[in-house]
């Protein structure tokens, strides 16, 4: 069976991923203001807002669908940190970032429409990240390429960031923005299997 699968995520690495692993989903960012969504726990806030982003577009369109929303959060000595607003904030960030532990959470939300039945799971990737002692002209020069501005955390390990992260202890696919392995288990749950999501005709030849 043939599944219109729709990403709800502006983000290009979510799409990479998915693209990668041999999907092809169509993009639909939500518009969701995330700064109206709280929680003082940063895992349950990062699935919060992926549910939101999810119920968002699941809104915007009609007949069968299988629907994924992400979000992700960085939790840093019990606070949680999306994207740093200003280069200065980002500066801040990873001098009291660098050296030290943090827990990447993503929230992941899947929707499965078909017909008049629609069933839906919320979970939640956490993925531990150890950074790097960088200096103070190596964050200066990182934030300059902009890239911490426009992910999570201020950070990433399939970019610029990535010599600057020393250690991960969990799925790295999760750290980019979405989990693969929970991803298939999801739709597993909800009865679609991950290969009928490849794209026609996929081959590595």
């Amino acid at each position: 069976m043939t599944h219109r699968l729709i990403l709800a995520s502006a983000s290009p690495a979510r799409l990479s991923s998915l693209r990668s692993a041999g999907l092809d989903p169509e993009v639909i960012v939500s518009g969701v203001d995330e700064d109206a969504i709280h929680d003082d726990r940063p895992d349950l806030l990062a699935r919060a807002l992926a549910e939101a982003k999810g119920a968002a577009v699941l809104e915007q369109i009609d007949g069968d669908v299988v629907l994924v929303a992400c979000d992700s959060v960085l939790e840093f000595e019990g606070r949680a940190y999306g994207k740093p607003a200003t280069p200065e904030q980002a500066v801040a960030h990873w001098r009291r970032i660098r050296g030290g532990q943090g827990v990447l959470h993503t929230g992941h939300h899947v929707v499965v429409r078909r017909g008049d039945r629609e069933v839906s799971q919320s979970r939640i990737g956490s993925t531990v990240v150890t950074f790097g002692d960088l200096t103070d002209d190596e964050i200066e020069a990182y934030v300059a390429t902009g890239e911490p501005l426009v992910v999570a955390g201020g950070f990433t390990i399939d970019g610029f960031g990535g010599p600057f992260i020393t250690r991960v202890a969990g799925d790295p696919h999760n750290v980019i923005g979405i989990s693969l392995p929970l991803l298939r288990q999801m739709l597993l749950d909800l009865g679609v299997p991950w290969q009928s999501l490849w794209r026609p005709g996929l081959s590595i030849a």
